[in-house]
Order: C-alpha cells, then structure tokens, then sequence
C-alpha cells in the first residue's frame, strides 16, 4: 500500500517517535510506501508532500516537535477542503490516511473516513484530555517541564518574599496543572473545571506566607474565577473556533499583589511545554502507537484509533476518540486541595 501520514494541531514531544515508528515497521515489516503530507491538514488540501522513507525517519527518535511540520488548517473551513483532499489522495495514489493528532485533527479524520477514505488515527494532545485512551503522549513531558519550573520557583520566591503564579496549558482540562501542581508541591492549584474563588485563593496565599514560606500558584490557562471577573483571551480565533487563551496568570498576580500588598510575579511556561526531547514513557508510548498504527493501516482496520488501556494499546473507533473530552474528576482535584496554603 502507499499510506500517507500527516501531524496535525499543536506540537508535542513524541510525534517524531510515531512518524518512525509506523515508517520504520510498515517499510521493513510489511513492505508499504509512505507519503509525508506537510503541515497537517494543509498538506493534503495544496498536494504539499515530503519524502518519508527509512533514512528520512533515522535519528528523529529524542527529537521535539515534528519532521512533517503541523497547523491548525481545518480543511471544513476551506472552499471545497474536502473535496481538495480528496483529489489530493487520488492524484497521488494513497490508500490509506494515518493521522496523528487531537480532538480537531481527528474529528477531520472521521469526517473524512464517512466519505470514504482509508483513515487510521493516533491520538496527540499534550493536554492529555482525549476520553478514549488513558494517557497521550506529550503530556508525560510537559508535566515535567512545568514540574522543574515549579522546584525551581520555590526558592526564589523564598529568597524574594513574593508570590509566583506558574500559568501551564489546559483549555478545558487541567490535568497538566495537576500532576505538574502535585509534584512540584504548589500551593494552590486551579483548572477548568473548577471555577475557583479569589477570596479563598487569597486567604491560602496568605496562610503560606504566615507560615514563613512564599506561595506558588498553579494555574491552567483556561482556569476561570466563579464571579467571572478577570476575562481573558487574546480575540484570535483560529479554523476549529478556539480562541487564543493567555493571561490568568498575570491577572491573578495583580489581584494577589493588590489583596495582600505582597509582591506577585507571574511565570508563563506556553510553548517551553511543547518544546523539547520527550521523556521516555513518552518515547515509548508514541513508539508503540506508531506500531499498533501501522497494523491497523495493514488489517485494513479503517476507522479505528489506537488508544492506552491501562498497560495495552487497544484499537477504538475514531468517532469515540472526539465524542467528549476526559477532565479532571472531582476526587482526583480533592487531593490536591490537601495540600492548599
């Protein structure tokens, strides 16, 4: 078969390690032909491809980002996108799609495969918030990014006497503030999923100071106060409808500072998250969806999606991977909030 593949959405640690792994196994194992498309989406709508064979995918392994490029093309959003990519796959002879990706890359991928095309899904986003598998990787990575940020800040906000407010990705789902809160031992930690009252996180800033220590704050991007104060968002929206989120962090800092008349900084961590060698579960786990990809792709097993299951990786439907995002459950932020003030 000649398989095209393609890394769609925002980067992650890992992608280069699915890229050789469905390449490497489905050259040497089962004989197929690869295409690179460019830039997600993009690729397939304007024909724009790259070489992907064994000495195309060699040393990639520890390294960050993608080799494909990716962007947040929607091919729905683009006069006759569909029917572009169509005719993209057919000048070019693909049989089958394997594309690697979140809830927006993937829901294309579904789209496409009820019109008939040859798709296998892996899923990518380093949020971690994809119902259908366990863990993403990416997201093992960031945790420890923004884990190292955090020890880090600690002393510094020690030596200076000021509170550090550490803003990490999550739209909608925190789990990243969580696991990245939890180890580096933050103070406070706010997600989503939690609209969180500003009296109360002042009052537990106020508690690590009395104690002699100085605060860290944790909080997810998408993090919201309940009264609906501090609106944030840069305006920007982009194909699949999200709007640019930034800047709880240093609103939060400013209250902080304005409350308690002790000084507040603001650390924003963004894109160091995404950048990088991954860790080794994340080499891992996006080696063995690059495998379990490449047997889907070889049984013909169209639609489907490799996930975590616990310790294995399973094959699920693609429409199941978009149906509804997996957030932080109320036990599992109940943890955190021993550990407050």
């Amino acid at each position: 078969m000649r398989i095209g593949v393609l890394t769609g959405g925002g980067d992650c640690p890992g992608l280069n390690a699915v890229i050789r792994a469905v390449v490497r196994k489905g050259v040497e194992v089962y004989g197929h032909d690869f295409v690179g498309f460019r830039d997600g989406w993009r690729g397939p709508i304007e024909g724009d491809t790259m070489t992907l064979d064994v000495h195309a995918v060699r040393g990639i392994l520890p390294r960050g980002g993608t080799i494909l490029g990716t962007s947040r093309t929607n091919p729905y959003k683009t006069e006759d996108g569909e029917g572009k990519v169509l005719a993209t796959l057919e000048r070019l002879d693909i049989d089958a799609l394997v594309a690697v990706g979140g809830e927006d890359t993937l829901g294309v991928a579904t789209k496409l495969a009820a019109s008939g095309v040859h798709v296998v899904g892996v899923p990518k986003t380093i949020d971690n918030d994809l119902g259908a598998t366990d863990y993403t990787f990416g997201f093992d990575t960031a945790v420890g990014v923004a884990m190292e940020a955090i020890d880090r800040l600690h002393t510094t906000g020690d030596s200076h006497h000021r509170a550090l407010v550490v803003e990490v990705m999550g739209r909608h789902a925190g789990w990243i503030a969580l696991h990245a809160g939890l180890a580096g031992g933050a103070n406070v930690i706010l997600i989503p999923e939690n609209p969180f009252d500003i009296e109360a996180v002042v009052a537990y800033v106020e508690h690590r100071f009395a104690s002699g220590y100085s605060p860290v704050l944790v909080v997810s991007e998408g993090a919201l106060p309940k009264d609906g104060g501090l609106v944030l968002g840069s305006g920007v929206v982009d194909d699949f409808g999200h709007v640019r989120l930034g800047g709880v962090g240093a609103a939060l800092a400013d209250v902080i500072e304005q409350r308690t008349g002790k000084e507040s900084r603001a650390v924003v961590l963004g894109h160091v998250q995404r950048g990088g060698t991954p860790t080794a579960f994340d080499r891992v786990l996006a080696t063995r969806f690059g495998l379990s990809a490449i047997d889907a792709v070889h049984s013909q097993d169209w639609g489907a999606m490799v996930a975590l299951r616990g310790t294995e990786i399973v094959r699920v439907p693609l429409a199941e991977a978009t149906a509804e995002l997996k957030t932080v459950p109320a036990e599992r932020y109940a943890e955190a909030e021993v550990f407050f003030g």
